[in-house]
């Protein structure tokens, strides 16, 4: 019996080795500091961040006040750009970089790069199959199919995308309420989001989403496509049709 504990004991201790092995350490160094940089741009924008917190990570990524209120948004647009042409050599050489090859939550730092791009539907192919293989959570590829098949108009399948638009009528601006993005089958989404490994039913994800006093209703792509969604005026609003 002794010796039947110690062999199993140095079976496991073997195996841990060979999957620690196995993990790209500079591949994995690399893809950390990408998804640094993905989700610190991003943290700026974010509606419950200090102005002491922005100060200090904007001293991190070395970019003055003056030039964030100069560029905003086009900051997180250029890092983008520069991440997915890291992300896209990564690809190439290896495939899609997953949890056997670079470990976890490493193993999702292709996957935000590729879902902040306007490349979802060349890599989706990859991603999936990366999904059925164990080597990137399910919930992950269910993300990217929904954000793809909104971004072509198209009903999302789990209900993970949410959506506010604006527009101009009349010569005033509108902006939409967040809305769910239309779902296929809505009645059954629950199902689906339990299957893909999602925690959360679609009323409790919208809320977390938009906050606890939103209510989630069901949208069809004609109240989308038609406006007959509830929109607010904008007071300060200025048309360029002058």
């Amino acid at each position: 019996m002794k010796y039947l504990i110690t062999f199993v004991l140095v079976f496991f201790l073997s195996f841990v080795n060979a999957q620690q092995q196995g993990i790209n350490e500079n591949l994995k160094k690399e893809l950390d500091e990408i998804l640094r940089l993905d989700q610190t741009y991003r943290k700026l924008f974010e509606n419950n961040v200090t102005a002491e917190e922005k100060s200090k990570i904007l001293k991190e990524l070395n970019i003055d006040e003056k030039e964030f209120q100069e560029k905003q948004w086009q900051l997180v647009i250029k890092q983008d750009s520069l991440n997915m042409q890291k992300i896209e050599k990564i690809i190439s050489q290896y495939g899609y970089p997953g949890k056997t090859l670079v470990g976890e939550p490493t193993n999702k730092a292709a996957w935000f790069v590729i879902q902040h791009s306007n490349k979802i539907g060349k890599y989706l192919p990859i991603v999936k199959k990366a999904g059925k293989k164990g080597e990137l959570p399910l919930t992950n590829v269910a993300m990217m199919e929904d954000r793809f098949l909104m971004e072509n108009g198209k009903e999302q399948i789990y209900g993970t995308q949410g959506h506010s638009s604006f527009y101009e009528k009349d010569g005033k601006g509108y902006q939409t309420e967040d809305i769910i993005w239309p779902i296929k089958n809505s009645k059954t989404v629950n199902r689906r989001r339990k299957k893909a490994g999602f925690s959360q039913t679609i009323q409790q994800y919208a809320k977390d989403l938009y906050g606890e006093n939103f209510i989630y209703k069901i949208y069809t792509l004609d109240d989308v496509k038609n406006k007959k969604i509830e929109a607010k005026l904008i007071e300060d609003f200025e048309t360029h049709d002058k």
